[in-house]
């Protein structure tokens, strides 16, 4: 069993920055994939970002340039920077844990979620 937990959310305004940290129980974290979704009101849950078990990093198109993915395994914990926010950007992050080789996109394939963290950027 994997604990996930998110931190880090917050209200920003437009063009501002914000740190999200996810950190997971247990000592085979550096096993996982480790990916960022998130669930705007109204709409379906949509991949952000993922930290594959080998260190590389896979962008969704709407963030690439604008946030930043890394993991430190030493400390069970991943960090997706948020830059250059929009009110589009608005919704719950959540973080997962996937056993799945390579850089998963889908919902299925991860089997650890975290409770989620807001994110409101305001206009």
């Amino acid at each position: 069993q994997v604990r996930m937990v998110e931190s880090g959310g917050g209200l920003v305004q437009a063009g501002g920055s914000l740190r999200l940290s996810c950190t997971a129980s247990g000592r085979t974290f550096s096993t996982y994939t480790i990916s960022w979704f998130r669930q705007a009101p109204g709409k379906e849950r949509e991949f952000v970002a993922t930290a594959s078990r080998t260190g590389g990093i896979y962008y969704e198109d709407f963030v690439k340039g604008r946030f930043t993915l890394s993991r430190d395994n030493a400390k069970n914990t991943v960090y997706l920077q948020m830059d250059t926010l929009n009110p589009e950007d608005t919704a719950v992050y959540y973080c997962a844990a996937s056993t799945v080789f390579g850089y998963p996109v889908r919902i299925p394939d991860f089997d650890y979620w975290g409770q989620g963290t807001q994110v409101t950027v305001s206009s």
